[in-house]
């Protein structure tokens, strides 16, 4: 018999069902790394991306036994953590509504200390931009843009997963693209 992590995710989905706790410590360590960078672009904090990776995990292990083995695992996990994102996403707004005008997102990732910034550091503050411009996106150009460009699917595989045509996650790329380049370009300009 064969160590859990050289087994494919189905066959340890169906130990992990049995209660081998080891079979789903192996899905875990498999799935947890591109998890998580889908999960920290969505929200733009890597705090609450590894709360919402753990969600993740406890929904999906509460849900093990739903899951449609002809399917890949990783879709379906990814829709897991999609679903968790949108919950923290929308108890943002809530808590938003309810506590005054003061974002809970306002973060600014360009402010520099100093005139001189070296380039190291200008390259961590624009991929903090990008990450931030990225969790601001509307959710329709967001889920795609990260499915296709971090996550590497191609259309038809974030079709499936979003539930809409290949062609609209083409159009929803692309406009998240744009959108993207006209925010940093204007934080670029701003002093």
């Amino acid at each position: 018999m064969s160590p859990p992590g050289e087994r494919d995710d189905a066959a340890l989905v169906a130990i992990a069902i049995k209660g081998d706790n080891s079979a789903f410590s192996a899905l875990m360590d498999r799935h947890k790394g591109s998890l998580h960078r889908v999960v920290r672009r969505y929200v733009g904090d890597a705090d609450e991306a590894l709360d919402l990776v753990q969600e993740t995990f406890v929904a999906c292990w509460s849900k093990l036994d739903s899951f449609d083995s002809t399917r890949p695992f990783a879709v379906w996990l990814r829709r897991i953590a999609l679903n968790k994102c949108r919950d923290w996403s929308r108890r943002r707004q809530v808590r938003r509504f309810f506590f005054g005008a003061a974002s809970l997102d306002s973060v600014d990732p360009l402010a520099a200390n100093t005139e001189v910034v070296s380039q190291e550091r200008y390259s961590d503050e624009r991929l903090a931009a990008l990450d931030v411009a990225v969790s601001q996106l509307p959710v329709a150009l967001k889920e795609p843009l990260l499915l296709t460009v971090f996550e590497e699917l191609s259309h038809q595989e974030a079709a499936a997963l979003l539930g809409i045509t290949a062609k609209a996650v083409e159009t929803r790329v692309y406009r998240a693209k744009q959108r993207l380049r006209e925010v940093l370009a204007d934080d670029k300009r701003s002093p």
